[in-house]
Protein backbone atom coordinates (compact mmCIF):
# COMPACT_ATOMS: atom_id res chain seq x y z
CA UNK A 1 0.00 0.00 0.00
CA UNK A 2 2.84 2.41 0.80
CA UNK A 3 4.33 1.84 -2.63
CA UNK A 4 1.05 2.85 -4.28
CA UNK A 5 0.84 5.98 -2.14
CA UNK A 6 4.43 7.00 -2.91
CA UNK A 7 3.97 6.38 -6.64
CA UNK A 8 1.06 8.80 -6.63
CA UNK A 9 2.87 11.34 -4.46
CA UNK A 10 6.15 11.10 -6.35
CA UNK A 11 4.93 13.01 -9.39
CA UNK A 12 3.91 16.03 -7.33
CA UNK A 13 6.98 15.94 -5.11
CA UNK A 14 9.41 15.61 -8.04
CA UNK A 15 7.91 18.70 -9.66
CA UNK A 16 7.93 20.64 -6.39
CA UNK A 17 11.65 19.93 -5.84
CA UNK A 18 12.83 20.06 -9.47
CA UNK A 19 14.76 23.34 -9.08
CA UNK A 20 16.49 22.63 -5.79
CA UNK A 21 20.22 23.32 -5.77
CA UNK A 22 20.93 23.06 -2.04
CA UNK A 23 21.25 19.32 -1.53
CA UNK A 24 17.68 19.05 -0.22
CA UNK A 25 16.50 17.66 -3.53
CA UNK A 26 14.21 14.88 -4.71
CA UNK A 27 16.95 12.28 -4.36
CA UNK A 28 17.61 13.33 -0.78
CA UNK A 29 13.94 12.67 -0.06
CA UNK A 30 14.12 9.20 -1.63
CA UNK A 31 17.30 8.30 0.25
CA UNK A 32 15.84 9.55 3.52
CA UNK A 33 12.69 7.52 2.92
CA UNK A 34 14.69 4.37 2.15
CA UNK A 35 16.83 4.82 5.26
CA UNK A 36 13.74 5.49 7.38
CA UNK A 37 11.99 2.37 6.11
CA UNK A 38 15.08 0.28 6.82
CA UNK A 39 15.13 1.58 10.40
CA UNK A 40 11.38 0.96 10.60
CA UNK A 41 11.93 -2.71 9.80
CA UNK A 42 14.13 -3.00 12.88
CA UNK A 43 12.45 -0.55 15.25
CA UNK A 44 8.74 -0.66 14.39
CA UNK A 45 6.28 2.17 13.89
CA UNK A 46 3.69 3.00 11.24
CA UNK A 47 5.39 2.26 7.90
CA UNK A 48 3.05 4.49 5.93
CA UNK A 49 3.44 7.46 8.27
CA UNK A 50 7.21 7.08 8.25
CA UNK A 51 7.48 6.66 4.48
CA UNK A 52 5.23 9.59 3.54
CA UNK A 53 6.70 11.90 6.19
CA UNK A 54 10.21 11.18 4.95
CA UNK A 55 9.15 11.87 1.38
CA UNK A 56 7.80 15.36 2.17
CA UNK A 57 9.88 16.41 5.17
CA UNK A 58 11.89 19.12 3.41
CA UNK A 59 9.08 21.11 1.78
CA UNK A 60 10.08 24.02 4.02
CA UNK A 61 13.45 24.14 2.25
CA UNK A 62 11.77 24.88 -1.08
CA UNK A 63 9.49 27.49 0.49
CA UNK A 64 12.61 29.08 1.99
CA UNK A 65 14.33 29.18 -1.38
CA UNK A 66 11.28 30.51 -3.22
CA UNK A 67 10.60 33.27 -0.70
CA UNK A 68 14.22 34.01 0.28
CA UNK A 69 13.13 33.87 3.92
CA UNK A 70 13.71 31.10 6.43
CA UNK A 71 10.71 28.81 6.75
CA UNK A 72 10.34 26.41 9.67
CA UNK A 73 9.03 22.88 9.17
CA UNK A 74 5.86 23.95 10.99
CA UNK A 75 5.28 26.71 8.46
CA UNK A 76 5.33 24.14 5.65
CA UNK A 77 2.52 21.98 7.04
CA UNK A 78 -0.24 23.69 5.09
CA UNK A 79 1.61 23.07 1.83
CA UNK A 80 2.32 19.46 2.80
CA UNK A 81 -1.34 18.93 3.60
CA UNK A 82 -2.18 20.04 0.06
CA UNK A 83 0.32 17.50 -1.31
CA UNK A 84 -1.01 14.53 0.67
CA UNK A 85 -4.70 15.32 1.13
CA UNK A 86 -5.80 13.20 -1.86
CA UNK A 87 -3.81 10.13 -0.81
CA UNK A 88 -5.34 7.01 0.72
CA UNK A 89 -4.52 8.03 4.30
CA UNK A 90 -6.63 8.14 7.44
CA UNK A 91 -7.11 11.40 9.33
CA UNK A 92 -4.92 10.02 12.09
CA UNK A 93 -2.13 9.16 9.67
CA UNK A 94 -2.24 12.62 8.09
CA UNK A 95 -2.04 14.27 11.51
CA UNK A 96 0.86 12.02 12.48
CA UNK A 97 2.73 12.75 9.22
CA UNK A 98 2.41 16.47 9.86
CA UNK A 99 3.64 15.96 13.43
CA UNK A 100 6.71 14.05 12.19
CA UNK A 101 7.60 16.81 9.76
CA UNK A 102 7.07 19.58 12.30
CA UNK A 103 9.49 18.04 14.79
CA UNK A 104 12.04 16.36 12.52
CA UNK A 105 14.69 19.07 12.99
CA UNK A 106 15.30 18.69 16.71
CA UNK A 107 18.81 18.34 18.13
CA UNK A 108 20.24 17.63 21.55
CA UNK A 109 22.79 20.39 20.91
CA UNK A 110 20.22 23.11 20.15
CA UNK A 111 18.88 25.59 22.70
CA UNK A 112 15.52 23.77 22.86
CA UNK A 113 16.70 20.15 22.73
CA UNK A 114 14.36 17.35 21.72
CA UNK A 115 10.66 17.18 22.54
CA UNK A 116 9.23 14.45 20.27
CA UNK A 117 9.18 10.89 21.59
CA UNK A 118 7.03 8.92 19.13
CA UNK A 119 8.94 6.30 17.19
CA UNK A 120 7.86 7.62 13.79
CA UNK A 121 9.34 11.08 14.41
CA UNK A 122 12.46 9.63 16.02
CA UNK A 123 13.03 7.43 12.97
CA UNK A 124 12.56 10.37 10.59
CA UNK A 125 15.08 12.38 12.61
CA UNK A 126 17.59 9.53 12.40
CA UNK A 127 17.09 8.98 8.68
CA UNK A 128 17.42 12.67 7.83
CA UNK A 129 20.55 12.97 9.97
CA UNK A 130 22.10 9.86 8.43
CA UNK A 131 21.80 11.39 4.96
CA UNK A 132 23.58 14.47 6.33
CA UNK A 133 26.75 12.58 7.27
CA UNK A 134 29.20 10.26 5.54
CA UNK A 135 30.15 10.58 1.87
CA UNK A 136 26.71 11.82 0.82
CA UNK A 137 26.64 14.25 3.71
CA UNK A 138 29.97 15.77 2.71
CA UNK A 139 28.79 16.29 -0.86
CA UNK A 140 25.47 17.77 0.25
CA UNK A 141 27.15 20.12 2.71
CA UNK A 142 29.42 21.67 0.09
CA UNK A 143 26.48 21.89 -2.31
CA UNK A 144 24.45 23.72 0.33
CA UNK A 145 27.32 26.06 1.16
CA UNK A 146 27.92 26.95 -2.48
CA UNK A 147 24.22 27.61 -3.06
CA UNK A 148 24.34 30.21 -0.27
CA UNK A 149 27.69 31.72 -1.27
CA UNK A 150 29.33 30.40 1.88
CA UNK A 151 33.13 30.20 1.98
CA UNK A 152 34.60 26.74 1.84
CA UNK A 153 36.69 27.53 4.92
CA UNK A 154 37.66 30.60 6.93
CA UNK A 155 40.68 29.81 9.13
CA UNK A 156 40.46 33.18 10.88
CA UNK A 157 37.26 32.22 12.71
CA UNK A 158 37.55 29.71 15.59
CA UNK A 159 35.38 26.60 15.95
CA UNK A 160 33.47 27.89 18.96
CA UNK A 161 29.79 27.38 18.17
CA UNK A 162 28.32 25.03 20.76
CA UNK A 163 24.58 25.73 20.46
CA UNK A 164 23.03 25.07 17.08
CA UNK A 165 19.78 26.45 15.67
CA UNK A 166 18.70 25.65 12.12
CA UNK A 167 17.24 29.10 11.55
CA UNK A 168 20.59 30.76 12.30
CA UNK A 169 22.68 28.33 10.27
CA UNK A 170 23.24 30.36 7.11
CA UNK A 171 24.15 33.56 8.91
CA UNK A 172 26.15 32.14 11.83
CA UNK A 173 28.41 29.48 10.33
CA UNK A 174 31.13 31.42 8.46
CA UNK A 175 32.15 28.50 6.25
CA UNK A 176 31.17 25.02 5.17
CA UNK A 177 33.93 23.49 7.28
CA UNK A 178 32.57 25.36 10.31
CA UNK A 179 29.21 23.73 9.60
CA UNK A 180 30.84 20.32 9.98
CA UNK A 181 31.98 21.34 13.45
CA UNK A 182 28.78 23.03 14.60
CA UNK A 183 26.36 20.35 13.40
CA UNK A 184 27.43 17.37 11.31
CA UNK A 185 30.13 15.96 13.56
CA UNK A 186 27.64 16.00 16.44
CA UNK A 187 24.90 14.04 14.70
CA UNK A 188 26.25 10.59 15.56
CA UNK A 189 25.53 11.35 19.23
CA UNK A 190 22.11 12.72 18.31
CA UNK A 191 20.71 9.43 16.98
CA UNK A 192 17.60 8.06 18.66
CA UNK A 193 17.27 4.42 17.67
CA UNK A 194 19.65 1.52 18.10
CA UNK A 195 19.61 0.94 14.35
CA UNK A 196 20.31 4.60 13.63
CA UNK A 197 23.22 4.65 16.04
CA UNK A 198 24.77 1.60 14.39
CA UNK A 199 24.34 3.05 10.91
CA UNK A 200 25.90 6.35 12.00
CA UNK A 201 29.20 4.82 13.15
CA UNK A 202 30.80 4.23 9.75
CA UNK A 203 29.45 7.44 8.25
CA UNK A 204 30.70 9.51 11.17
CA UNK A 205 34.17 7.96 11.08
CA UNK A 206 34.46 8.63 7.34
CA UNK A 207 33.36 12.24 7.76
CA UNK A 208 35.69 12.82 10.74
CA UNK A 209 38.60 11.50 8.69
CA UNK A 210 37.65 13.86 5.86
CA UNK A 211 37.35 16.84 8.23
CA UNK A 212 40.74 16.19 9.84
CA UNK A 213 42.39 15.56 6.47
CA UNK A 214 40.93 18.76 5.02
CA UNK A 215 42.36 20.86 7.84
CA UNK A 216 45.72 19.11 7.53
CA UNK A 217 45.89 19.67 3.79
CA UNK A 218 44.75 23.29 4.20
CA UNK A 219 47.95 23.89 6.14
CA UNK A 220 49.97 22.31 3.32
CA UNK A 221 50.63 19.11 5.23
CA UNK A 222 50.09 15.45 4.17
Amino acid sequence: MLEEIINKLEIKVAKFFENDSTGHDFYHLKRTMNIALHINEQEGGDRIVIGVAAFVHDVHRILFKNNNKYCTPKESLETILELISDLDLSKGQIEHILHCVEFHEEYDFSDTGKTANDIETLILQDADNLDAIGAIGIARTFTFGASHNRDMYNPDVPFDREIYNEEEDINVDPSTIHHFHSKLLKLNNNMNTKTGKMMALKRHDFMKLYFDTFLDEWKGNS
